[in-house]
C-alpha cells in the first residue's frame, strides 16, 4: 500500500526504468539521532559511503552530525548540502590530486591519510593553497572484525592504511610533522571491519591504536587531540542477527577507551566513531 508521489512502488520502479531508492526520513533521521545522543561528547561521523544524497546530507547537517566522504563526488554533495567543512571528514585510499584540492579549498575537517604519497602531495597542495590541512593517520592494527568474530595477528594487510607492526604508521606521523605548517596533526584512525555485532574487536584494536598513541606523545612530546575508532556497527539483515542498541554500545567502549588511557598514562582525546549502515540500512529499500 506504500504510494510516493501518488505511484504505487512497483509503479516507481517500472516508471524509473532502473534500480530506485525509497528511503524512510522519519527513520533515519531517528536512528541519527539515537546514534548523536547516545555517544554525546563524542564525535559521530555518519559514513556517507551507506548512502548518500544532497537531502541526505542536509538531514546530517540540521540533525547535528558530522559527515565522512570518500570521493571528489561525495565532497561535491556536501558542499551542495552546505555542510560545514569543519564537519566533514574525508577518506579514500588513493585520492586524486583534485580532490585533495578540493578538501583542501573547501577546508574539510579533516583529511585521512592512507599512503606516504598522499602526505607529501597534501602538504603540497596545502602549501600552493596557503592553507594548513588537518590530518589523521589510517593504521591497520592487525584486528580483521565480521560479525561475532574477531581475528587479531601481528601482521596486517596492507591494502588500507599505514601498518602499526611494521612501524610505518609511525614513520607517517614523523613525516606529517617535518611537513608543519602545511599539516596539521590531529591523531590516529582505525577501522577494523563491517557488520559487527560486539565490542571485543574494539577493545583489541583501541588498546593497540592507544599504545601508538601513547608512543607518538613520548617520542614527539605531543598528545594528539583525536582518535577515530570507524565504523563497521552491524544491523539486523535476518532474525539471527541481534546488533546492540547505540545506547549500549556507546557506554562499552567509553567504558575501553577510558581503561586503555588509564593503561597508558594518556588523556582521553576526542573520541569519533563512524556509522553508516546503522543509520541508513534498515531506512532504505532498493526497487528494481
Amino acid at each position: 500500500g506504500l504510494r510516493v508521489g501518488g505511484m504505487s512502488v512497483n509503479e516507481l520502479a517500472v516508471q524509473a526504468g532502473t534500480p530506485c531508492y525509497v528511503l524512510d526520513e522519519a527513520d533515519f533521521r531517528q536512528r541519527a539521532g539515537q546514534w548523536r545522543d547516545a555517544f554525546a561528547g563524542w564525535d559521530v561521523y555518519y559514513a556517507g559511503k551507506a548512502f548518500l544524497c544532497t537531502e541526505i546530507a542536509r538531514w546530517i547537517r540540521d540533525d547535528g552530525l558530522f559527515l565522512d566522504v570518500c570521493s571528489g563526488g561525495e565532497l561535491a554533495v556536501a558542499i551542495r548540502a552546505g555542510m560545514p567543512g569543519s564537519r566533514i571528514g574525508m577518506h579514500g585510499n588513493n585520492k586524486s590530486l583534485a580532490e585533495l584540492e578540493a578538501a583542501v579549498d573547501y577546508g574539510v575537517g579533516r583529511i585521512i591519510v592512507d599512503s606516504f604519497e598522499e602526505i607529501d602531495r597534501l602538504a603540497a597542495v596545502a602549501a600552493r593553497l596557503g592553507r594548513t590541512a588537518s590530518v589523521l593517520v589510517r593504521v591497520t592494527v592487525g584486528v580483521e572484525a565480521h560479525t561475532h568474530e574477531f581475528i587479531a595477528t601481528a601482521h596486517e594487510d596492507q591494502k588500507f592504511g599505514f601498518s602499526l607492526a611494521s612501524g610505518a604508521a609511525a614513520e607517517a606521523v614523523r613525516r606529517i610533522l617535518a611537513h608543519a605548517p602545511q599539516l596539521r596533526l590531529l591523531g590516529l584512525h582505525s577501522h577494523i571491519g563491517s557488520q559487527i555485532f560486539d565490542t571485543s574487536g574494539y577493545e583489541v584494536s583501541a588498546r593497540r591504536i592507544l599504545r601508538l598513541h601513547a608512543e607518538i606523545a613520548r617520542e614527539h612530546g605531543i598528545e594528539m587531540p583525536e582518535l577515530d575508532l570507524g565504523g563497521g556497527f552491524g544491523i539486523a539483515y535476518t532474525s539471527e542477527h541481534d546488533p546492540l542498541p547505540p545506547k549500549s554500545l556507546a557506554a562499552e567502549m567509553a567504558d575501553i577507551v577510558d581503561r586503555e588511557c588509564r593503561a597508558n598514562g594518556v588523556g582521553i582525546p576526542r573520541i569519533s566513531i563512524e556509522p553508516g549502515r546503522a543509520i541508513a540500512g534498515p531506512s532504505t529499500f532498493t526497487l528494481y
